[in-house]
């Protein structure tokens, strides 16, 4: 391969990760444009996970044979199989080197170092692959994990160019991973709540639209329970602002154990005292559990006055949900009743008859032009 293409290469492999959604897209992006740069018909990524003493398979792509899956579950090996990790991934930089990646083939090493290695040339016979090149990915000064880029038995065995270009594309696909490092540090930042760990509002909004389209197309049931932690203020007046954040965490737990009932479900902070659970697919008798549930340890808190609790589904009759907003309001409607009437369990919107006054507020024209209170916060007790 010339210059020019091998450039073209590299320029591809960079934008190929940095076009990518999340970690899997970044890791099938790496091996891809490895692959195609390579001239291979398979590629791996793998990371080395020091705590656990393996070599992790994140992606395989290309010609994948019997037993290999795109991205497997538990694909692992014992980094005592490749002691190039621990050895060669370490010591060549450590005392100054460079992480130059090697090739071996069916018939043992062919250019490089680090040498035979016999659990991967096994590797190669049993899949019908001719030869590789492995490249160590370096990540913040450490050994990462490595690159694999492999060819079928007949074709042209990896050469010493190979391996010094590969050298190259494992230090593009590190700082590939770099960028994909932060760019869900900035996600997990702007969808997490910073005091309890819970997702955000902003979460939420994004995760309720979803749900109601899913909704409207597979009618499968959507639940929101909205809570007003109770007692907040004379907490941070009576014992300080230290311990209201303490309350704040202590009930986030609280919410996240709960909602650990509800398979899937999304537990967030609101705002302030306001936390909610959003469940997709259970039965709208499971979230009322689960918030019963939730209402009773919340009384046994050692700070704060329990929690006034709204439940919100589909599944009752609340008549047709077509937007995430309505939803909200009733859930929001119901939890503003809840608080009005001191209730120790629950209100859940549309059990209480024909004439729900649950449903008639959530649905009364100067909530709908005004707004629900979180959004809006000119409306109060009705």
């Amino acid at each position: 391969m010339g210059e020019d293409r091998r450039l073209a290469a590299v320029v591809a492999l960079a934008q190929g990760m940095a076009a990518a959604h999340g970690s899997r897209e970044a890791w099938r992006a790496a091996a891809a444009g490895a692959c195609r740069a390579l001239g291979g018909s398979f590629a791996a990524l793998s990371v080395w996970e020091r705590e656990l003493g393996r070599l992790r398979v994140l992606v395989n792509v290309g010609e994948l044979a019997e037993g290999e899956e795109e991205f497997p579950e538990d694909e692992a090996y014992p980094v005592h199989q490749f002691a190039e990790i621990t050895e060669f991934l370490h010591e060549q930089w450590a005392g100054g080197g460079e992480p130059d990646a090697w090739v071996e083939t069916a018939e043992g090493p062919a250019a490089g170092r680090p040498g035979y290695c016999h659990q991967r040339v096994a590797a190669l016979r049993r899949r019908g692959r001719g030869c590789c090149v492995v490249a160590p990915i370096v990540l913040h000064g450490r050994a990462w994990g490595e690159l694999y880029v492999a060819r079928p038995a007949g074709e042209a065995v990896f050469g010493r160019g190979d391996a010094d270009f590969a050298t190259v594309l494992a230090s593009v696909v590190a700082a590939g991973l770099a960028q994909t490092e932060r760019l869900e540090e900035v996600r997990r930042l702007a969808f997490t709540d910073s005091l309890t760990g819970l997702a955000n509002r902003r979460a939420v909004d994004v995760r309720l639209e979803q749900a109601i389209e899913r909704h409207r197309r597979d009618d499968v049931v959507v639940s929101l329970v909205v809570c007003d932690l109770n007692g907040l203020k004379r907490v941070n007046d009576t014992h300080g602002h230290a311990a209201g954040d303490r309350l704040l965490e202590r009930f986030g737990s609280v919410l996240s154990l709960c909602g650990a009932m509800l398979p899937g479900a999304l537990a967030a902070r609101l705002g302030g005292d306001e936390f909610c659970l959003l469940a997709v697919g259970p039965p709208a008798d499971q979230v009322v559990k689960a918030a019963n549930e939730l209402c009773r340890r919340a009384a046994e808190l050692e700070l704060g006055d329990g929690v006034a609790c709204g439940v919100a589904s589909t599944e009752d009759p609340i008549g047709p949900v077509r937007s995430a907003r309505r939803l909200f309001r009733l859930a929001d409607a119901a939890q503003y009743r809840a608080k009005a009437e001191r209730a120790a369990r629950p209100v859940v919107a549309g059990r209480a008859g024909p004439d729900d006054p649950v449903v008639r507020l959530a649905d009364e024209p100067s909530r709908e032009a005004g707004g629900e209170r979180r959004r809006f916060r000119g409306r109060h007790a009705p």
